[in-house]
């Protein structure tokens, strides 16, 4: 509100650079909300907190941040113009999502706001006081500059976005805030690159460059889609075929579901990395595909009170198709090694199969009294066997996890 009233005052200074820029800044918002499509799966199925980039509207926004001279002219454009020009032009590029019904995200834009203001803030009074221009002048080290700057930034985003997923879906801060720094050297560094050559450009040749420079950033935004759809189609075949078990009467309806979302729930609270909680969530979804090669299906699905031999069998025969999905090969390991002592497994197949176990607890045939009381035995039968069937580590996050509602189940 006080950059708004501040610039309504003032009036907007070269009107013309804070028109090509918020075009450009709206033109990438809407481009990001209308016919997005859905984003990568957070967590069986549920929608990424992240969601999708805007390349075009955050190389808009911190070109406009950094913009030090218009066509060989010094800007006097300062943090509060910028902050009203971000503010406006996000809110206009809102408008065309919202007439088609489209979701938006607000939230999304006001961390654009205020990554922007923090890159704008070490900028420009530097460059407005003539500070810039006397310690770099025009030589490489305002480059370096400028992608420090930037880089410092793309940190400030990266914690902001955390914290927003953080308080969205209640999932720990540690591990949420070292996947989007880890996130930091794909799509984030081509919009920092490009957020400085924009007004390097743009001080010598005005403001022309800007759509052709933005041209780049659009095809990234096409290529992230295509990678979004396929992921999701991939996913939605994998969970296609772990529902075989289901429609061919060996396990209960929904079973997969369940414990692929359960256990991604505590891989995520163990501080699990992106990738290795989709190799823990694919296979939950598989884990009793092996199943299949029995003649008389186990009562209600539950393969937990089966003998040890019985179990290595199907975990090994689970595996053994697995491996012929095309899956990676580290969901066929995770699948095979469910009936192995719990010190012999991979921390991935610990989870499978303590929350396998609890699921089977829960809704089983031998399942008794209401949900809570179900889940307090079932958690305290998995305490029992922690000397050698399950790792006490991951039983203690499990029941964490289900004390903080993080998987969405009722206590």
């Amino acid at each position: 509100m006080v950059a708004l009233v501040w610039t309504e005052w003032h009036g907007v200074r070269q009107p013309e650079a804070a028109l090509a820029f918020g075009a450009l800044i709206a033109v990438g918002e809407a481009i990001r909300c209308v016919e997005a499509p859905p984003a990568l799966p957070g967590g069986s199925g549920v929608p990424d907190p992240r969601g999708e980039p805007a390349p075009v509207a955050a190389a808009g926004a911190l070109g406009y941040a950094l913009l030090g001279r218009l066509g060989g002219e010094p800007t006097t454009h300062g943090v509060l113009q910028v902050v009203t020009v971000v503010v406006a032009a996000s809110l206009a590029g809102l408008v065309a999502p919202l007439a088609l019904g489209c979701p938006v995200d607000p939230g999304h834009t006001a961390r654009r706001v205020l990554t922007v203001a923090f890159a704008a803030i070490c900028f420009q009074p530097l460059h407005r006081t003539g500070l810039l221009a006397s310690w770099l002048g025009h030589s490489p080290y305002l480059v370096g500059y400028l992608l420090a700057l930037l880089a410092l930034t793309a940190l400030c985003d990266a914690v902001l976005a955390a914290a927003l997923a953080r308080a969205r879906t209640g999932w720990p801060y540690g591990p949420l805030l070292r996947d989007e720094l880890r996130s930091l050297p794909g799509v984030a560094a081509a919009v920092c690159a490009t957020a400085v050559v924009m007004p390097l450009t743009v001080a010598v040749a005005g403001l022309w460059p800007v759509p052709v420079l933005a041209v780049p950033l659009l095809l990234i935004q096409y290529s992230y889609r295509r990678y979004a759809g396929i992921r999701a189609t991939y996913r939605q075949t994998i969970a296609s075929l772990a529902r075989s078990t289901e429609i061919a009467g060996y396990t209960l309806t929904g079973h997969a579901r369940e414990v692929a979302a359960l256990s991604r729930a505590v891989g995520r609270e163990l501080g699990l990395s992106e990738p290795r909680l989709t190799v823990l969530e694919y296979a939950a979804l598989m884990h009793d595909i092996g199943q299949l090669s029995l003649l008389d299906p186990v009562p209600a699905g539950a393969t937990e009170p089966l003998p040890a031999a019985e179990q290595r069998k199907i975990a090994l025969l689970g595996g053994a198709v697995v491996r012929q999905t095309g899956v990676p090969a580290e969901v066929a390991q995770v699948v095979e090694r469910q009936a192995d002592p719990y010190r012999e497994q991979p921390l991935a197949a610990r989870i499978v199969r303590a929350v396998n176990a609890y699921t089977e607890l829960i809704s089983g045939p031998g399942a008794e009294g209401t949900a809570g009381a179900a889940a307090l035995r079932a958690l305290e039968r998995l305490r029992l066997a922690t000397a050698r069937d399950f790792d006490p580590i991951v039983v203690e996050t499990l029941a964490t996890v289900l004390s903080r509602q993080v998987y969405g189940r009722p206590r």
